[in-house]
């Protein structure tokens, strides 16, 4: 019974210490090269831009909001600006980034819902992203002026996957 208990040590001894003798497979490297070499495209859904608009956003009573188009936004706390950049024969969700330059550093920054946001060093460009749903091929971002908001031409720039699909150029201007 020691024999065959002995034996059965060693051998389970000799069958462990060659699984952790023997080289392991990389499966992470199998994996990589098998990504680098059959390319995918970043988007499968081609975009192609049909419709853009930019401007001040108008609420009527029932709720719809129309855009009155201007390149012109009076600096007045509250008012609301911004773009609608409409996706031909697009339906799901967009990943979209959007830069905004402005003249020189506002007094505030700040966003409505804690998106992924973030400011230059210099404080006068601000980058925001967002996964936003488009059912009928709508995407849109708009901001509110506040206290301390400058003067001046600003300009906004859309992209979807590092490719600009929209850009707005606009002027702040005082209010009389």
């Amino acid at each position: 019974m020691r024999i065959w208990t002995t034996t059965a040590v060693l051998a389970a001894f000799w069958l462990i210490s060659g699984v952790i003798g023997s080289e392991p497979i990389n499966a992470t490297s199998v994996l990589v090269e098998n990504l680098i070499s059959s390319p995918t495209p970043t988007n499968a859904k081609q975009i192609t831009v049909s419709n853009t608009e930019f401007g001040l956003k108008r609420v009527d009573s029932k709720g719809n909001v129309t855009i009155f188009q201007t390149t012109r936004v009076p600096l007045q706390e509250g008012n609301i600006y911004g773009w609608r950049i409409k996706l031909k024969n697009y339906q799901g969700e967009v990943k979209w980034r959007e830069v905004l330059y402005l003249p020189k550093p506002p007094e505030t920054w700040g966003t409505d819902n804690g998106e992924d946001f973030s400011i230059s060093a210099d404080g006068k460009t601000s980058v925001t992203r967002r996964t936003q749903s488009a059912p009928e091929g709508v995407i849109e971002n708009f901001w509110t002026i506040a206290p301390g908001d400058p003067v001046g031409k600003h300009r906004i720039e859309v992209y979807i996957d590092n490719r600009l699909i929209g850009t707005f150029q606009f002027e702040v201007i005082p209010v009389k």
